[in-house]
């Protein structure tokens, strides 16, 4: 850590610290980066390890270049597929590549000579393309390759004589891709972990200087922008928690004599600290109290790496806090916000450095969350589960999930094929292409909506860089090579921020080809840009029409999973304060699943909030999207609340009535038809209300000062809000049991901060 040299706040972040954060923090653990190399160094290599085979085979120009293209669309889809597997896995998987491969060319070299058998069986070979990705990860890009060794063998018209040096070509650059990935190209499970928890540390200094921003901000009118940044800085924190909690499951990821669970712990912990400073420092700013600017000071040093100093300014902002007490607006969420402060540093240390524990084998280990690939799983793997539309009438729409999109992907194809081919005869495989990938790594249809209109933009837009690049490059054989490596690697490594970027380097990609070709025209890259739209309108029309599956849908059945999960905290929670016998929860493993369904919750409704559909972007959305990340904030709190021991000892019989009301209401709301015009859970937040403020004595202040009873109380509020049921006072709730005493009643209202005592 950096200290802070004189205490002075004019003190800076040096500029190489300030840039390792910040590279940190927009790649965790670097896999954006490792990615893109792998793709470009395994490209780029196997073209002259495949020209160094066609040399020594004595083949002709054309079939070097065959051999070439069909080595580096290998090594790129080698690429991805041997990812960050271990070597007997990466063996495993890279022996099939040749298979996958052949098995698309055997049929293609088979009915190439007939023109309509080869239409029909390329149908075909697209429905078996994503059929088999029900077989596991891997097998999504053993059907890719099975596709594109047709397409290889089809529309190059491959005989079966040619076959043995196309898949001699296959076999090389499989075996070269599969030397570089456990060589060169070999990402170390420790050093990547270590990586993401940089990232972790990162993006928490990021959400710090956030609040700094908005504690000292003198417009007020610029608070509603600051708290969304804050709250998108959040969820950049749990992205990065669910990728430590994935890869601390990798074998030898985790150093010997560590704990995954004690690292999982405390990162729990440094979570549940940065989303308290957060939400302290919303409520300072909401109280309009003078402590925000202590606070504001904090925040600044925590973001400058000055933790020292930060303590320092905690200490003093904490005993302002209590010395005012409730005299003043603000005194409790500038404790917390102290307190948050106060702890969060020695946390972060932790989990860098967690210390030895004992070591524990990573197989008792069980994430929350696994990697895909490197990454995190996308929307299809939330929406698995999801019935499509029109199931009454339509058999198609019973089928799962694998099956329907195997079934959209075929006859998108087909649909492309006739479109495409009465704009040209020769290109029409560009709207196969562009119809096909539509349905691959998306879910819903709106998805696959912005899929299509992601790669006709990309395409839009890389046609003009595409034309002015090849002028430049003309007849420079290393302009050219070079323009394609760099495409290559800015493609790959920007795919994950948008399809559209991909698609852009992609086509300046194919414009270098074409140029070296001495095929290359403004027309031929027109024509790729109206094949594309084709095949993008083919492929929404059937996203539309055939097993189409709701955003909608899929976004309601994602949150009641989150719902799910809190059950589950609160459910636990119940037991542990009954001290009912039987084994314990393990609270961070329920806190990480409650975070992971936020994440999946997220990333569903994402195609929701872009203006480019128009009319999506509504605020109730939104302000839903928010009340249901406050639910996992409070539910991770209530969680590691239930770790400590002392929790709720002296009046435990209230908060297990409120953990059981508010997992009854949270039951109902999972359970309410959408767009209903009755209130759900009415009754069983009734009940928690009464539980929390009536049965659960408190004085003023205790209950603030409870992990337990504040992370209960701000559940209960939250879900009152999500429950439509207007103020969340008890006393507009028609269904409060009579016992209420008035007098206890108003005293233990007093005791949460900013209620004011009942007439």
């Amino acid at each position: 850590m950096i200290a802070h040299e004189d205490g002075k706040a004019g003190w800076m972040l040096p500029r190489a610290t300030e840039i390792r954060d910040r590279v940190a923090a927009s790649d965790p653990g670097l896999s954006r980066l490792r990615s893109a190399l792998a793709a470009t160094v395994s490209m780029g290599t196997a073209l002259g390890v495949e020209y160094l085979l066609a040399h020594l085979t004595g083949a002709d120009p054309k079939g070097a270049l065959v051999g070439m293209l069909l080595g580096a669309v290998v090594a790129m889809m080698g690429s991805m597929a041997l990812g960050d597997s271990p070597a007997w896995t990466k063996t495993k998987t890279a022996v099939f590549f040749p298979v996958a491969f052949g098995a698309g060319m055997a049929p293609g070299a088979a009915v190439g000579a007939h023109p309509d058998l080869m239409l029909v069986v390329f149908v075909v070979v697209m429905f078996l393309a994503v059929f088999v990705r029900r077989f596991g990860p891997v097998f999504f890009f053993y059907g890719f390759m099975a596709w594109m060794g047709y397409f290889f063998a089809s529309f190059l018209h491959a005989s079966v004589a040619t076959l043995p040096s196309l898949l001699l070509a296959v076999v090389v650059a499989s075996a070269w891709v599969l030397l570089l990935s456990l060589t060169v190209l070999r990402t170390s499970p420790k050093r990547t972990l270590g990586q993401v928890v940089r990232a972790f540390d990162a993006r928490g200094r990021a959400l710090a200087r956030s609040c700094a921003d908005l504690l000292s901000s003198p417009d007020p009118h610029q608070d509603a922008r600051l708290r969304r940044r804050v709250q998108r800085r959040q969820a950049r924190i749990a992205e990065a928690a669910l990728m430590i909690e994935a890869w601390s499951a990798q074998p030898g990821a985790v150093p010997e004599g560590f704990s995954a669970a004690a690292l999982r712990r405390a990162m729990v912990d440094a979570h549940h600290l940065l989303d308290q400073l957060a939400t302290s420092a919303c409520a300072l700013v909401d109280s309009g109290s003078g402590l925000t600017v202590l606070a504001a000071e904090v925040s600044d040093r925590l973001a400058r790496h000055d933790d020292r100093g930060a303590a320092q300014v905690a200490y003093r902002l904490a005993a302002l806090a209590e010395r005012t007490g409730g005299t003043a607006g603000g005194w409790w969420p500038a404790r917390h916000f102290a307190a948050a402060a106060l702890e969060l540093a020695s946390v972060l240390e932790r989990a860098r450095r967690p210390g030895a524990t004992g070591a524990e084998p990573v197989d008792d280990f069980q994430p929350a969350v696994g990697l895909v690939f490197g990454a995190l799983p996308g929307s299809a793997a939330a929406a698995g589960e999801v019935p499509a539309r029109h199931a009454g009438w339509n058999p198609l729409s019973r089928l799962d999930f694998v099956s329907r999109q195997a079934v959209q992907g075929a006859i998108a194809g087909a649909l492309a094929i006739l479109a495409g081919k009465q704009l040209s005869d020769a290109r029409y495989y560009w709207a196969v292409l562009a119809a096909f990938v539509m349905f691959t790594g998306t879910a819903t249809r709106t998805e696959t909506f912005l899929k299509g209109f992601n790669r006709v933009l990309g395409t839009f837009v890389g046609l003009a860089a595409s034309i002015g690049l090849a002028a430049l490059t003309a007849g420079n054989a290393a302009a050219v090579l070079a323009t394609i490596c760099a495409s290559m690697f800015f493609g790959f490594y920007l795919i994950r921020l948008s399809y559209a970027y991909m698609i852009f380097f992609v086509t300046i990609m194919v414009g270098q080809l074409y140029s070296v070709l001495h095929e290359f025209s403004p027309g031929l890259l027109l024509l790729r840009l109206e094949e594309t739209a084709i095949g993008a309108a083919v492929g929404l029309l059937v996203a539309l029409l055939v097993t189409p599956l709701s955003t909608r849908d899929t976004v309601r059945t994602v949150r009641n999973n989150l719902l799910g999960a809190l059950h589950e905290v609160l459910t636990a929670a119940a037991a542990r304060l009954e001290r009912k016998p039987g084994a314990e929860a393990d609270f961070d493993a329920l806190a990480r699943d409650l975070d992971h369904r936020l994440y999946q919750l997220a990333l569903v409704a994402r195609p929701l909030t872009r203006p480019v559909l128009g009319g999506t972007t509504s605020p109730r959305l939104r302000h839903r999207l928010s009340l249901y990340a406050a639910l996992t904030t409070h539910g991770r709190a209530l969680a590691v609340a239930m770790r400590s021991p002392g929790s709720c000892t002296r009046h435990p019989e209230g908060p297990v009535a409120a953990c059981t009301a508010l997992a009854e209401a949270v039951e109902e709301l999972t359970a309410a038809p959408p767009g209903t015009g009755r209130p759900a859970a009415e009754g069983p937040l009734a009940r928690a209300d009464v539980a929390l403020f009536a049965y659960t004595p408190a004085a003023a202040g205790e209950r603030a000062k409870d992990p337990a009873l504040r992370a209960l109380s701000h559940l209960y509020h939250v879900l009152c809000d999500l429950a439509a049921t207007g103020s969340a006072s008890p006393r507009r709730l028609s269904a409060l049991p009579a016992p209420t005493v008035p007098r206890l009643y108003r005293q233990v209202r007093a005791g949460i901060p900013g209620e004011a005592p009942s007439a």
